[in-house]
């Protein structure tokens, strides 16, 4: 008796799936769509875009990114890539679904403890990329480093290092 495989899902219902998993756990967080950030999706591999406004100088002097929307811009990276991190073996096993993340994402996503930002020049009066790094990751407790950048990825205008607390109970 031979043992049968399950077929594997056609790739492009993978993305599909993948992509609308993404946007759902984006979309829990109001304060994202306020200050219009995206997430461009390759893979595993995340990249937070914030497409330039005019309401985003801080000083219009310079002009420069307010050092707050900065600070966001690393944080809100930091949480999403965490959050996609953690349930990606769930999201590709398929144990969750969009209607997991739809109804009361905000249980998936980790709470900060710590967050420290390095402003290494002003932000330009342009669109800025970020992307994090899961250091560790575990049941309790998650360490993340997150850079910024505009025009050159090795021209870095911000970082970051946060420590967060993980969600401790999916099922509640």
């Amino acid at each position: 008796m031979t043992a049968h495989r399950k077929k594997p899902e056609p790739m492009q219902v993978v993305k599909q799936r993948r992509d609308a998993m993404l946007r759902a756990l984006v979309g829990s967080v109001p304060y994202i769509q306020y200050l219009g950030i995206e997430f461009e999706r390759r893979g595993d591999e995340l990249t937070c875009v914030l497409p330039f406004k005019d309401n985003l100088i801080g000083n219009p002097i310079l002009p420069a990114l307010h050092g707050g929307v900065t600070a966001s811009l690393l944080e809100v990276t930091a949480i999403i890539t965490l959050s996609w991190t953690s349930l990606w073996d769930d999201i590709e096993s398929g144990a969750l679904d969009v209607q997991d993340l739809t109804n009361g994402s905000r249980r998936f996503l980790p709470k900060t403890i710590a967050f420290s930002t390095d402003y290494l020049r002003s932000g330009l009066p342009r669109d800025a990329y970020a992307r994090a790094r899961v250091n560790r990751s575990g049941r309790r407790y998650a360490s993340v480093y997150v850079e910024a950048w505009q025009d050159n990825r090795a021209k870095l205008f911000a970082q970051a290092n946060g420590h967060f607390l993980m969600p401790q109970n999916r099922d509640a």
